[in-house]
């Protein structure tokens, strides 16, 4: 075969001498991290990915996993993910993504900053990705296949706000009209112009004693939208959000507060109350979707776990 290469030049031939020597240093420990621990229904676990997995468990939940721990999240993944597209079940990117920049909300940072705490701890952002997916395929599936045996009825309900009874304030509830007025800054201005714009908020807020005038003269104002009207029930909001609407008068102005698109406030149009969806019947009731959500899955994997062919290539650790 060696007789079939063309000749090189010196300096050829030396590149490559280097490039061979370069790829033997960092074969074995590419290869050891590529090798496959674990087949799931032929799809393999790789040493790399239990390395990712464990140190994204350990700075999830700050306490070192078990191999055993580390493993059985990846095999569940791999059953929750594969049985979702059994029934067309499939995560677009652009969900996976979205739920991604929620979670570096949630932390206080922004995508490009989660990025960094999970490779800064030997971790990767493929492993959060992947790990989300999984959890909206199989949320979808297990409320798709098991609807009726998870909705809980109004009757319920109330059974157990009986036995709960803690604070009567959250047995009423209230659905606010709101009119969003937004006062306009460009993206990418100075805290300057921001901070002028929350003066003129304040100015607003002055003037603004009902919603009838009101929302007329926001509207003459320049550089000044106000949103078509929305309608939100207590128990869908947060308890800041709920503690500011409280505070606010019927027919004036919430707080102003900064978003992308400038400076924006509410008016509160109406207010009326209801004891139909209270902040707490909202509370049981998601507390209860999510016991018996939590029995139905497990159920659902570990039968699917019976069912399925794990090989391990090599000895399961504890």
């Amino acid at each position: 075969m060696t007789s079939q290469i063309p000749a090189r030049t010196s300096w050829q031939t030396l590149t490559a001498a280097l490039f061979v020597a370069a790829v033997m240093l960092i074969a074995p420990g590419g290869a050891s991290a590529q090798q496959v621990v674990v087949f799931v229904n032929g799809q393999p676990i790789t040493a790399l990915d239990i390395e990712h997995r464990a140190k994204f468990l350990f700075l999830s939940s700050h306490k070192q996993p078990t191999r055993k721990e580390t493993l059985d999240s990846l095999i569940d993944e791999i059953l929750e993910v594969t049985e979702a597209k059994r029934y067309s079940i499939e995560v677009p990117d652009r969900d996976v993504d979205s739920s991604y920049a929620q979670v570096a909300t949630r932390m206080g940072v922004d995508v490009q900053k989660l990025n960094q705490i999970l490779e800064g701890n030997g971790a990767s952002p493929d492993t959060l990705k992947r790990r989300l997916r999984a959890q909206i395929a199989w949320t979808n599936l297990v409320r798709g296949r098991f609807r009726a045996s998870l909705e809980i009825n109004d009757k319920d309900v109330e059974n157990q706000l009986q036995l709960h009874k803690t604070d009567q304030k959250k047995d009423i509830g209230y659905e606010y009209i709101m009119r969003p007025v937004v006062l306009i800054v460009p993206r990418g201005s100075p805290d300057a112009v921001y901070d002028a714009r929350k003066h003129d908020a304040e100015a607003l807020r002055g003037r603004f004693l009902n919603c009838s005038d009101g929302v007329a003269f926001a509207r003459a104002l320049p550089d000044v939208a106000v949103r078509d009207q929305v309608s939100k029930f207590s128990a869908e909001l947060a308890q800041q959000l709920r503690d500011i609407l409280d505070n606010t008068a019927v027919g004036h102005l919430t707080p102003p507060e900064q978003t992308a698109e400038g400076v924006q406030m509410f008016a509160v149009c109406a207010k009326k109350e209801t004891k139909s969806d209270t902040p707490e019947m909202h509370e049981i009731r998601d507390q209860m979707l999510q016991q018996r959500f939590g029995a139905q899955a497990k159920r659902y994997l570990e039968n699917l776990r019976r069912q399925a062919m794990i090989e391990y290539k090599m000895p399961e650790s504890k």
